[in-house]
């Protein structure tokens, strides 16, 4: 078979980056879910969000999340007005048309108005009026205005269009408006440009839904761009502010053919909103941890310099490779973003400047992996270091092994200069579909087939099925037949999900499954709770194999640990090999970093590591993202290449001077902001070494059961907490709290890992399952409490951690932990739908760990 040719012209410039398709629709629950490290990692552009209050459903208030979001770097919050109300179409009050509508400006003069107490945070905000108006509001059904459609008589939706732009114009005349936010870019939209360029009430943003496929996108903007010709507007700016369905969120080597047509199109788009809110649509797992889609847009949101010409085998066709590139000139370096095939490919660079890359290139590819919608990835995995020579501007790589599940970077900077180039991984994972591992005992089911480009409602699966029966009462046992490829240390990584309302799952939690190594060595595994069936997270065990056949067995009983509790699905099992060395360590190049306020990369630095070094002027930054698997100490190197000094920053906190040694700092778990920051003329960084603790950081441990309880806090047996006891009946006022006592060496920043479940729901009124975001008001020594907002768990025997900053003193410390229902923006109402809990979560203990050594402190 021929391989397929994907080719990138370094010399057809297609136009500055935009970096528009990181959108968001409820992605941001509120301050803390995601974290602002997560947010801004992403490089999170637009958001559209509900109106401040509204009850369509929990959390994900606009100026609630306005100011954290701008502060993570984000641009602009869109504002759907019409949730203010319940039920989807919406349920605007009122016996009448008149009457519905009268009451809707009512609601949003009020928002405007509320708007308005944020000072300069308002020019963050765009109000979209009406939300999917043909289906809702101006459409046929029982909450319509009139009962008519108003693509058939478009009257009573164009005058309250009028009507609402004016009123909100009146009430801010620098406010901006979007719409009309159609379900997808109707012919009828024509009528809608007209009327409201002839009445001058033209959106200052236009908004449409592309609830389609990557291939309309390039073609609708394109039609839309000639109708503002036609008309003689514009060019507006555009949003799509909803697009991509289950099949696709989630999946690097689907969203990156979404990505290079919006970018290709130079509009924002934010991605659909059909599960829960607050994790950046199916990106952020629990507060602080990406996966593999965060990744890829974090690689995206990476990107610099102008886009270029990119000519996949076959252009703007859905479900094929397709990929977006960009050269900086300035830091001398092109990126290409592909994938959504599997199989070979010959990646072809032409154009290639001898100014900027000289004779010489330097290649690094890497993956970025499907990890499942609630499952962590690590970081990208490096699969190549190579050179190549420049033959009349041109550059091709062949690339093999591709995962059509995966999106990959090539990174392309200036070579020749002698770097030692890394070898690659020593093996590939290997994948083993659970529909075609043998079964035995009673109750196996094959599920699916799930998502596919025919079915792009259902959520993607490796094989399309997966295979259920390890469950309470069953003796079935599932076996993997795999191979290791040589002796050594192996990741073995079970894809899996239980429903977390299911019958057999609502009774415990989490489904304990048993694992075994060819009928040895027995282990228990807990699998990953999701908010719906084939929602996929993963996790695993740690095993040395020799190389050659082994069977890996996962069983509803074992005879040594026990049976199962619950009812689990399973998709996959990943065989992954570990590196062979005595301290595992990651490495991030600084030529590679995010390059800040005057830093540059350098190609013939002396002992770099890479193809390069970042050099850092005073006031200059080296921004890594880095990732840890737990909330725990990690051994942080940054090398340092030449004199100079630097200021060292992890997620915002301030750590002290860079050392030129290994340091021990507290990562928390999941995504980690380190700043290299120049505080001399002239600071050359190498690159960021991250290895494992070498327990260096004194620690201390508190159970909640063992601190002070009053009014309803009380403690409950929980199987899964710590010693099977946690502390719950928190909150509902500060009279029902939990204090802690906590004893330090040194007095300073620590973080507080707060180990905790929260399992509440509300009732929604649609598809999307709507957890509740539980808070707690933590308070240190008696000062001024600090809020930390907790995501779910999906059930209150399953435990997660949180971790806080906050300053101790030296000795003996209290933390005091209490929750209050949180009232309306207005201070005084409050909601009626269960939607603000009046509770903390439940608390299963506290760990204590400085955040850094003394010496740096």
């Amino acid at each position: 078979m021929t391989p397929r040719t994907l080719t990138v012209d370094l010399d057809a410039d297609t136009g500055p980056f935009h970096g528009g398709a990181s959108g968001t629709l409820y992605g941001l629950y509120g301050d803390g879910v995601p974290s602002r490290t997560v947010v801004e990692g992403m490089y999170v552009r637009t958001v559209s969000t509900k109106a401040q209050d509204g009850i369509q459903h929990p959390g994900a208030d606009a100026l609630e999340i306005l100011p954290p979001f701008v502060a993570a770097g984000g641009r602009d919050v869109y504002v759907y007005l019409s949730d203010i109300h319940r039920g989807f179409p919406y349920e605007w009050p009122g016996a009448t048309g008149e009457e519905r509508l009268g009451a809707y400006l009512a609601a949003v003069r009020r928002h405007v108005a509320q708007t308005q107490t944020l000072g300069t945070l308002k020019s963050h905000v765009v109000y979209v009026p009406f939300n999917e108006p043909e289906g809702n509001m101006f459409g046929e059904g029982e909450w319509s205005y009139d009962g008519v459609c108003w693509r058939t008589d478009p009257r009573h939706f164009f005058a309250a269009w009028q009507e609402t732009y004016h009123l909100i114009k009146g009430l801010d005349p620098e406010a901006r408006i979007a719409g009309p936010n159609t379900c997808v870019l109707y012919p009828e939209v024509r009528g809608f440009l007209e009327f409201a360029r002839d009445h001058g009430v033209l959106p200052d943003v236009i908004t449409w839904h592309e609830l389609s496929a990557p291939d309309e996108v390039r073609t609708n903007v394109a039609k839309y761009r000639e109708l503002e010709r036609e008309l003689g507007i514009g060019p507006l700016p555009v949003n799509l502010n909803e697009y991509a369905h289950n099949y696709h969120l989630s999946v690097p080597g689907q969203m990156i053919q979404w990505i290079a047509a919006v970018e290709e199109s130079k509009v924002d788009a934010d991605m659909a909103y059909w599960n829960i809110a607050g994790n950046l649509n199916d990106s952020a797992v629990e507060a602080n941890k990406g996966n593999g889609q965060w990744w890829l847009f974090n690689a995206y949101g990476r990107m610099s310099g102008d886009t270029v010409r990119v000519t996949p085998p076959q252009p703007n066709v859905q479900y094929t490779l397709q990929g977006v590139a960009t050269l900086d000139r300035h830091k001398r370096q092109a990126r290409l973003l592909f994938g959504g095939a599997s199989g070979a490919a010959d990646l072809v660079f032409t154009g290639v400047d001898a100014d900027v890359f000289g004779g010489t290139v330097h290649l690094r590819l890497e993956e970025i992996p499907w990890s499942g919608q609630v499952g962590a990835c690590e970081r990208p995995l490096r699969l190549l270091d190579t050179e190549l020579p420049v033959t009349e501007g041109r550059v091709a790589l062949p690339v093999s092994d591709l995962d059509e599940m995966s999106a990959y970077l090539l990174t392309v900077a200036p070579g020749g200069n002698g770097v030692t180039l890394l070898p690659p991984p020593a093996a590939r994972r290997r994948t083993y579909l659970a529909e075609d591992a043998v079964y035995s005992g009673g109750g196996r089911t094959k599920n699916g087939p799930e998502g596919s480009p025919s079915a792009v409602d259902k959520f993607a699966t490796s094989g399309r099925h997966h295979i259920g029966g390890l469950r309470t009462g069953s003796d079935g046992v599932l076996a993997f037949d795999v191979e290791a490829p040589r002796d050594g240390t192996y990741d073995i990584r079970v894809f899996a999900n239980s429903h977390n309302l299911a019958d057999l799952v609502r009774e415990n939690g989490p489904t304990n499954v048993f694992l075994r190594i060819d009928g040895e060595d027995p282990r228990e595994l807990r699998l990953p709770l999701g908010y719906k069936w084939a929602v996929w997270g993963h996790t695993g065990t740690e095993a040395r194999l020799t190389a050659g056949p082994h069977r890996i067995t996962l069983a509803a009983q074992d005879p040594d640990l026990g049976a199962t509790r619950g009812d689990a699905v399973v998709d996959k099992l990943d065989l992954i090999p570990r590196e062979e060395r005595e301290e595992r360590e990651d490495v991030y190049e600084a030529e590679y970093a995010e390059l800040g306020a005057g830093a540059r990369p350098t190609y013939a630095q002396p002992g770099a590591s890479g193809p390069g070094a970042a050099v850092v002027p005073r006031g200059g930054t080296v921004t890594f993202w880095v990732h840890a698997a737990d909330d725990d100490e990690a051994t942080v190197t940054v090398d340092l290449l030449g004199p100079g000094e630097g200021l060292l920053t992890v997620n915002g906190e301030e750590l002290g001077r860079v050392r030129r040694d290994a340091v021990p700092l507290f990562l928390a778990g999941g995504i980690n902001k380190v700043t290299v920051t120049g505080t001399s003329e002239r600071l050359v960084v190498g690159r960021l070494c991250v290895a494992p603790s070498r327990g260096l950081l004194p620690t201390s441990v508190a159970a909640a059961e063992e601190g002070t309880l009053t009014g309803t806090a009380r403690v409950t047996g929980y199987s899964y907490a710590t010693g099977g006891k946690a502390v719950d009946g928190v909150g509902a006022g500060p009279g029902n709290a939990l204090t802690l006592t906590v004893t330090v060496r040194r007095a300073g920043r620590h973080a507080l890992t707060i180990r905790y479940s929260n399992g509440e729901q509300a009732p929604a009124t649609h598809y999307n399952p709507d957890p509740v975001c539980r808070h707690a008001d933590i308070s240190v020594n008696e000062a001024a409490p600090h809020r930390a907002l907790f995501p779910t768990t999906f059930h209150f025997n399953n435990f997660w951690n949180l971790s806080v900053p906050v300053t101790l003193n030296q000795g003996t410390n209290t933390i005091t932990f209490t929750a209050d229902e949180l009232p309306d923006f207005d201070g005084r109402s409050r909601n009626a739908y269960g939607q603000r809990s009046a509770y903390a979560p439940v608390i299963d203990q506290v760990t204590v760990t400085p955040l850094v050594p003394g010496a740096l402190s």
